[in-house]
């Protein structure tokens, strides 16, 4: 009994998070800021492919700066692991949160991933 009560409590304090609101940027909604960039990198098969280009992904940051969720919206590569290789670099990511009325708030936005050998 005293477990369920735990993961109630759990479950109760993460509802808030799950539940706020995503705005996308503009009409009085701000562009999160980057404060900590993670560079996607390379796997080994894909170098050998010489596979070079971007990765485009929407994401959700949160009204802390978190990056909470992740999507492959353009994909490079999914066979030789570049795309697993963005996403795991951006839920590194984080940002100065969006605004909306003097407020942190949750944003969607594009981010890109570029690929290039040297």
């Amino acid at each position: 009994m005293r477990l369920l009560a735990v993961v109630f409590l759990v479950a109760a304090s993460l509802a808030p998070i799950a539940a706020q609101e995503v705005y996308r940027p503009g009409n009085g909604v701000s562009l999160p800021t980057p404060i900590k960039q993670v560079k996607a990198g390379y796997t080994e098969e894909a170098k050998q492919r010489q596979i070079e280009g971007e990765v485009v992904l929407d994401v959700v940051v949160d009204s802390q700066g978190a990056v909470t969720d992740v999507k492959v919206a353009r994909s490079l590569d999914d066979m030789w692991g570049l795309d697993k290789q963005a996403v795991a670099a951006a839920r590194q990511w984080t940002f100065k949160p969006g605004m909306k009325d003097g407020k942190p708030v949750a944003v969607r936005v594009m981010l890109q991933m570029r690929f290039t050998l040297k």
